[in-house]
């Protein structure tokens, strides 16, 4: 049989979450790869340089799925911060969901816990940006430094979150894993009540008043 002259990069990745769930193993060379989905080796490297950036590849390709989604959503524009995010969360996972099988394997499956935080760091890029687009409203520190260190330590715990909801939904075994929506709405609104500056702006208001009474009494 003639060898594959065109493929795509959709057939690359469709062929490696097929042979990993089929084999419940990565395959063992990009050589035996293209020879058992009868294609040039070569042209593998056309969209990978490695096995690794599928897996990376195919995360971030969850991320990017979920986002198309929203954005053909006409509600979600109108959303504040707390329910765009809320959206995301049930939108990404019901992408890992109709993947669950290849997640487990990728994630849960693999005993080198290095290897698979290496599968999410461009998923850990994109989401990252995203928290930033969102615009949750912070503290005015009036520092750029500070400012800076904030937004990083936000960026930070939205994506700690992220990897303990999915901790969550790896070990969830209730139908529908309608667990895992509890544990989002209810984890969405602590994190955001955690944020909520409103309080807290009330308070450095009222320490400046007594800040500027004391000044003018004396």
């Amino acid at each position: 049989m003639a060898k594959k002259k065109k493929i795509t990069q959709n057939d690359i990745t469709s062929w490696y979450m097929d042979y990993v769930l089929n084999h419940n193993k990565n395959p063992s060379s990009v050589y035996s790869f293209a020879k058992e989905n009868n294609f040039e080796e070569s042209l593998f490297y056309n969209y990978y340089g490695s096995f690794e950036a599928i897996e990376k590849g195919i995360f971030k390709a969850f991320f990017n799925n979920t986002v198309t989604l929203l954005k053909n959503s006409e509600d979600y524009e109108e959303f504040d911060s707390r329910n765009k995010l809320l959206s995301f969360y049930y939108t990404f996972f019901e992408n890992l969901t109709a993947n669950r099988s290849y997640v487990v394997h990728a994630i849960a499956g693999n005993k080198n816990q290095l290897k698979s935080m290496t599968a999410l760091t461009e998923l850990k890029k994109s989401f990252s940006e995203y928290i930033e687009n969102l615009n949750i409203q912070t503290i005015d520190l009036k520092q750029e430094s500070l400012e800076k260190l904030q937004l990083r330590s936000l960026k930070e715990s939205a994506w700690l979150q992220l990897l303990v909801t999915m901790k969550f939904w790896l070990d969830d075994t209730s139908s529908s894993f309608e667990k895992t929506d509890i544990f989002i709405e209810k984890s969405v609104k602590a994190s955001f009540d955690l944020i909520d500056i409103t309080p807290l702006k009330s308070i450095i208001d009222f320490g400046k008043f007594l800040f500027k009474e004391k000044i003018h009494n004396n």
